[in-house]
């Protein structure tokens, strides 16, 4: 590792930024230096320009992606470099709002009976379980497994909050029985080194090869299963303060974008077509 990147690395940790935000503006640094072969200390402001605009429209990043390569450059040379008359005036566009796609019940249960693997079955079940990301249940250790209070601990998770989710009975046999069979030490769900957590696209692989087996079409990614936790909650009746809390939502503007997925919501409600009294059609033939 280069002593630069080191500095960068070092940087990031001192303002206690997420391991995932460490690797992403990294990489967008890296990504860089690459592209034009040089240390990225030796590239000035049309360099990187021409970077971003390689990202957009030879590479067709998304606008997220490119905003996370900005961010990631920015901070590289207004933090790290102190350069602070780099300007990367790119302007920032929103995102279109794409409501997320939600299992039925009975397509959650046909997933789970798809993973063929103990552990990976475990997986799976504990982050629909708990309604974890999935930086959060690879990284669940086996003390966070609260039995006597019936919790879940997340430590670390998105913003550095922790907090407490359900554990639910059927989640605790389940578990019981998955540290019979492979008592793990430390981490809950460990990778190839047993010292180390599973690595997040383990499990990503994971649930796409459950989904495949399961011939489900719906759900992009191992994420789907805590967004089908908190619709499932609200459908079955439950508090959206309660599932803010659970899932560790900052807003309660985001637990509530759930209504706008929940089936029972849906189709209980009356279009204003039903209110209206229309002549029969065949009145007209």
């Amino acid at each position: 590792m280069t002593p630069l990147r080191q500095k960068m690395i070092n940087d990031m940790k001192l303002r206690r930024f997420s391991e995932s935000t460490q690797q992403a503006y990294v990489y967008a640094v890296a990504g860089l230096a690459k592209f034009f072969n040089q240390s990225p200390d030796r590239l000035n402001e049309e360099n990187v320009q021409a970077y971003l605009l390689h990202l957009m429209e030879e590479r067709k990043l998304s606008w997220s992606s490119c905003n996370i390569a900005v961010s990631g450059l920015r901070f590289f040379y207004g933090k790290t470099l102190d350069t602070h008359s780099m300007c990367l005036a790119i302007p920032p566009m929103k995102q279109k709002k794409q409501l997320p796609e939600i299992l039925s019940t009975e397509e959650v249960e046909r997933l789970f009976a798809s993973a063929i693997n103990p552990k990976h079955r475990m997986v799976l079940i504990t982050t629909y379980g708990g309604g974890l990301r999935v930086s959060e249940v690879v990284r669940l250790k086996v003390t966070h497994i609260e039995s006597d209070r019936m919790m879940i601990r997340v430590d670390d998770g998105k913003g550095n909050k922790d907090r407490y989710t359900i554990l639910s009975e059927r989640l605790l046999e389940e578990l019981r029985v998955y540290w019979k069979m492979f008592r793990p030490p430390t981490w809950l769900f460990p990778g190839r080194d047993p010292n180390k957590p599973m690595h997040i696209g383990t499990a990503q692989k994971i649930y796409y090869t459950a989904k495949k087996r399961a011939k489900i079409t719906r759900g992009k990614g191992i994420h789907t299963l805590r967004h089908c936790f908190a619709t499932h909650m609200l459908e079955a009746g439950e508090d959206p303060r309660t599932i803010q809390v659970l899932m560790g939502h900052s807003s309660i503007v985001t637990t509530m974008g759930y209504l706008q997925v929940t089936r029972k919501k849906l189709a209980s409600t009356k279009s204003p077509l039903d209110l209206l009294e229309i002549p029969d059609g065949k009145k007209f033939d």
